[in-house]
């Protein structure tokens, strides 16, 4: 067991905190403050939110002697990213009266909306729970919201894989009632607080994330996954699935002891008991040997890495009461989304829709909210959110399909889908400046302008068609994936990046730090630079990242 001899200050808070509840109740009648308790503000993460402020102003309010302009950040808990006409309203509605306007498509298959006062909070809630929607455990030391491969048209036995991720995230939810008690004023049944299996009332040592992936298309980045289920087809049916542990991409700047880590495939499982069970076990070994002293440390990759491979396997079987078979052969081809219209095996269509950085709002050129919001008004279509940050109309009858396509031509969503770059559309950012308190840098408000830029490049050198994928994060903590990518920029100060170069197209190599604190014009000297060698020196077929990776060019 973790044998650390000072636990870390959330360890505190959250043993001592009645069930995930601590004081928030009282915080949120503290009128002076648009903030909560500095403890609270650990909890509330378990509660699906973050307190941010905007830092664009603080120092206007600052010399004003204003306090922060403090808000918070709600993110729904949305297994697989599936949300039906009515949720959609829901979301349109609340984002419009209670936030920044914005719904954030995030690159784990959720929507999250930023801005909300604190007297705007339980109202959000409360609008939510009204069409079964909740924000349990979509942040804190817990089980995320769960990812699943997206689109419908992948597999023949896509509804049956997809219903694991529901599947999971009810089994690994929190049981304290916490949430119903602060948000819905649900009444409390007694003093004690809920006897939890799983969570204890210490939690996970950190965040866990699982994603479930239909090979060959590695949409869901499935190896980035604290823990991966990869599936198995053979012959038409499912046979069980592959289990990858140890993924996750954030770093430290400067810290050598962390490090981004892909998973490592241990075994397979043939049944869904038997599935579960090492899911559920799997997590347990976390809580009970996770670093509960150094929450750099303290994700599941350095959990593996520590104990090492096969002692972690061992220890698995012993908990799950059976032997892990080893893993079966499985191959990806692809990384990306379907864009456009696809036919699935039921004769249902299916529309993705390119969304840049999964930013869904009205603007001059493209009012893609109100053309969302009149294509949930039809009934017609459900959501299906990708981690690519992308929105699949989905489900949609054969009969139906001509009300929203009419719709989407009308707004120019078509247009604007078909007209967007491959590399625009295989380019993801983390949301980063004003709001992300740890950001470093810009990332979703400056990619699109960096894209525009790089652009130009590609079509010098006759690329413009080459799927290379891009992702920028303002700081290391990786939430788009960037170490993941054939480019990769990480933001190191304002208007600084570390370009990354070399990972693998699908999602099984990262890449190398290449140069250091680079500005928008250096960033564009050093891609100038690789694209013409690549141009000129790649074989055939050869991908951008593997050509990078097959001449050493990054250390």
């Amino acid at each position: 067991m973790s044998k650390q001899e000072k636990l870390s200050a959330i360890e505190h808070i959250k043993t001592a905190s009645h069930g995930l509840r601590g004081t928030l109740k009282e915080s949120l009648q503290d009128e002076i403050t648009g903030a909560i308790r500095e403890q609270d503000q650990a909890l509330v993460k378990f509660h699906g939110m973050y307190l941010q402020d905007d830092r664009d102003l603080r120092e206007e309010r600052a010399a004003k002697k204003l306090d922060k302009l403090y808000s918070f950040m709600v993110r729904l808990r949305i297994p697989g990213g599936l949300m039906t006409p009515e949720q959609w309203i829901t979301a349109h509605h609340v984002a419009g009266e209670y936030t920044t306007g914005v719904i954030k498509i995030t690159t784990r298959q959720t929507i999250q909306l930023h801005g909300i006062l604190k007297n705007h909070v339980k109202p959000t809630h409360q609008n939510f729970s009204k069409v079964k929607l909740d924000s349990i455990a979509a942040c804190g030391d817990v089980n995320r919201n769960v990812a699943c491969t997206s689109h419908p048209a992948e597999s023949l036995l896509h509804k049956s894989i997809h219903a694991y991720a529901d599947r999971i995230s009810r089994l690994l939810l929190p049981k304290t009632r916490a949430f119903y008690e602060v948000w819905l004023d649900e009444e409390k049944i007694a003093e004690n607080t809920e006897t939890d299996p799983l969570y204890q009332d210490r939690y996970l040592p950190r965040k866990f994330k699982i994603g479930i992936c239909i090979p060959p298309n590695n949409d869901v980045d499935v190896l980035a996954n604290d823990l991966g289920l990869i599936a198995i087809i053979e012959d038409g049916k499912l046979k069980g699935f592959n289990i990858a542990v140890g993924g996750g991409l954030s770093t430290t700047h400067g810290n050598a002891d962390t490090y981004a880590r892909l998973a490592t495939v241990i075994g397979f499982t043939d049944t869904e008991e038997k599935t579960l069970k090492a899911v559920y076990e799997t997590l347990t070994i976390q809580r009970d040997y996770g670093n509960r002293s150094d929450r750099k440390l303290a994700r599941m990759k350095y959990t593996l890495d520590n104990m090492g491979v096969d002692a972690f396997r061992k220890e698995l079987e012993k908990r799950c009461g059976f032997p892990i078979e080893d893993p079966k052969p499985y191959e990806f081809t692809q990384r990306k989304d379907r864009y456009g219209w696809f036919k699935d095996y039921e004769s249902n269509w299916h529309y993705t829709l390119f969304i840049e950085n999964g930013r869904v709002t009205d603007t001059e050129q493209l009012p893609l909210k109100t053309a969302l919001l009149e294509i949930a008004q039809t009934g017609k279509a459900n959501f299906r959110f990708t981690s690519n940050q992308n929105l699949i109309l989905s489900d949609i009858k054969d009969s139906d399909k001509k009300i929203v396509e009419d719709l989407l031509n009308q707004f120019g969503i078509i247009q604007a889908t078909d007209a967007a770059s491959a590399l625009r559309k295989n380019a993801i950012s983390c949301v980063a400046l004003p709001t992300c308190p740890l950001a470093l840098a810009e990332a979703q408000r400056y990619l699109p302008q960096l894209i525009d830029q790089i652009e130009p490049l590609l079509q010098q050198y006759g690329l413009s068609d080459d799927d290379i994928v891009l992702r920028m994060t303002g700081c290391p903590n990786g939430c788009a994936r960037p170490y993941a990518a054939e480019i990769g920029l990480i933001g190191t100060a304002p208007g600084l990046y570390n370009l990354h170069i070399g990972g693998d197209r699908y999602g099984q190599r990262l890449n190398k730090k290449y140069k250091e604190n680079l500005n928008e014009k250096a960033i564009l000297q050093e891609l100038d630079h690789l694209f013409s060698d690549y141009k000129t020196g790649k074989i055939a077929d050869e991908h951008f990242g593997d050509y990078v990776f097959r001449k050493q060019l990054a250390s």
